[in-house]
């Protein structure tokens, strides 16, 4: 099977276990422990606040706090294209009251990008629940000269080492994606790492940079505006405001494809009972209305996935994306 149809019959397989589990957790609201929650629970966005994750994180607390009936935080701790945040929930004590909200770039990616993210993705985290699945967006300012794909790609070809994409930090899926992009096309791109996708999108509007490659949760609300332009989605499954843009491979970049997740996980060695209090809080959360629209909006599809299914899902893309580094030749230090 080749790297294409692998993600495919990942989502495939993701969307069938998501649909059964989904079922169950609508017919069982989650019974309360015992013991757990007695507090607040506090879930760390490893990004700046305005961005994607943070925007997810802040949804999916706000619905879990009413859900619980205790305080559900969001705190922001970004840097090194999220590892920061990330490593320090690692370290966490194990209780359940310490959570990360993370993506396919810092737990996929980053890991064979950086010599050191700080953490390992399959032993230092336990997976609670896939809350959404998307395609990177590729966006331009609307009234920048490049209406296409093949504009941007174009103009590089013309100025070698002079246009640049941003993304939302070094590591990140949308830096290895940029990287491939330029290998595939055969252009020399000047790669712009940000602090997360909010600085990024503000220096885009500002014409600093010349394309940005990012979350559609992060894209939409200028793409809505009319201030962004879409050149091209990483891969068919666009939703909302995003549907029917070009894919990369409609682009002439076939061979390319990435599907940009967020999924909540807890330290490992967090009490098996209270990771599927959560994950079924979790799932019943994503039966609102209100986070189905939000989610939707963002151009991302809502999945809520039980633990066993996310943590096949995360073993799946942490070995297609070691191989997509290999090919891109790309490190961080």
């Amino acid at each position: 099977m080749n790297k294409l149809n692998l993600q495919h019959a990942c989502k495939t397989a993701a969307a069938l276990a998501c649909l059964a589990w989904g079922m169950n957790a609508h017919a069982q609201a989650p019974a309360p422990l015992a013991d757990y929650p007695k507090q607040a629970i506090t879930v760390v966005s490893p990004f700046p606040p305005g961005g994607g994750n943070d925007g997810v994180a802040r949804l999916i607390a706000q619905e879990l706090g009413t859900l619980i009936g205790q305080s559900v935080v969001v705190e922001n701790r970004s840097g090194a294209g999220g590892n920061v945040g990330t490593s320090q929930v690692s370290r966490a004590k194990p209780d359940g009251y310490t959570l990360v909200m993370s993506q396919t770039s810092v737990m996929a990616v980053n890991p064979r990008l950086y010599k050191n993210v700080g953490f390992d993705p399959l032993k230092d985290f336990v997976p609670i629940s896939q809350i959404t699945s998307a395609p990177l967006v590729l966006v331009a300012r609307s009234e920048s000269a490049y209406k296409s794909l093949g504009d941007y790609l174009e103009a590089a070809r013309k100025q070698p080492g002079v246009i640049t994409y941003a993304t939302p930090g070094n590591g990140t899926m949308s830096h290895l994606m940029g990287a491939l992009l330029s290998q595939k096309a055969n252009v020399k791109l000047v790669h712009v790492p940000y602090r997360g996708a909010a600085p990024a999108i503000t220096d885009l509007m500002g014409g600093t940079v010349d394309m940005l490659i990012t979350s559609p949760a992060s894209a939409e609300p200028m793409v809505a505006a009319g201030k962004l332009r879409i050149l091209a989605l990483s891969h068919e499954n666009g939703i909302g405001i995003f549907k029917g843009a070009p894919t990369l491979g409609q682009s002439g970049m076939d061979g390319i494809t990435a599907d940009d997740w967020y999924g909540l996980f807890a330290p490992a060695g967090t009490p098996p009972e209270r990771v599927a209090y959560l994950a079924q809080a979790v799932a019943q959360a994503m039966k609102s209305p209100n986070v189905i629209a939000k989610i939707q909006a963002g151009g991302s599809q809502p999945v809520g996935s039980a633990p066993d299914a996310f943590g096949k899902r995360l073993q799946q893309d942490t070995a297609y994306w070691a191989d997509m580094v290999k090919v891109a030749g790309v490190s961080v230090d």
